[in-house]
């Protein structure tokens, strides 16, 4: 799996959520590989996008389409800043990698010097679903330099709210601080979803 993400500052909301409704009623029909995104506005708006699609090679040959190249420049045109992308062929999926039925997304970007222990914590599933059963499953897509970005679905922000209020293991405690000691957090409290 290959996942792209898109970020930037966008006051026009509708606007933006529109042109995705559009891009996903014209456009993704003759997107080779493309498996689906989650997509949601914080409280300061930001707007971010993560965009699953089979392999990098598909993402790029959907970028030459015309048609996609001409729907960019109406996005770009949306947004208040600059968009950021960043790709990530290394993707880890946590109990599948989420669902369409989350009421809340948590998106969590920073950067670790040892991406494989990240890796293996979202493996181990079993202690974390017993500890947490509002996390619906996430995505991990870490760049080259170790850099991540983290999507984890929740039940409902309430739940996600109370979950987070739970000591986990000691161990597992320090990991998580360490990795996550300089990370972003994005909160999605309207997220929407698309799948091929």
């Amino acid at each position: 799996m290959f996942i792209q993400i898109i970020q930037g500052k966008c006051t026009k909301q509708d606007e933006l959520h529109a042109l995705a409704d559009r891009w996903r009623s014209d456009l993704s029909p003759g997107a080779t590989g493309w498996l689906g995104g989650t997509y949601g506005f914080t409280d300061d708006d930001t707007f971010v996008g993560v965009v699953r699609f089979d392999s990098r090679e598909s993402a790029m040959a959907n970028s030459q389409r015309p048609e996609q190249s001409a729907w960019a420049e109406e996005f770009a045109a949306c947004m208040d800043a600059p968009i950021t992308f960043h790709d990530c062929d290394d993707v880890t999926l946590m109990m599948d990698g989420g669902s369409d039925d989350a009421g809340f997304v948590q998106i969590i970007r920073g950067k670790v010097d040892d991406p494989s222990a990240l890796k293996a914590m979202m493996a181990d599933t079993t202690m974390l679903h017993e500890m947490r059963p509002e996390i619906l499953g996430a995505t991990l897509a870490i760049e080259d330099d170790g850099t991540f970005t983290e999507t984890v679905a929740f039940t409902s922000e309430a739940a996600a709210r109370d979950g987070e209020r739970q000591e986990p293991p000691e161990d597992v405690r320090r990991s998580l601080e360490t990795m996550m000691a300089d990370a972003t957090f994005y909160d999605l409290h309207h997220p929407w979803f698309e799948t091929a």
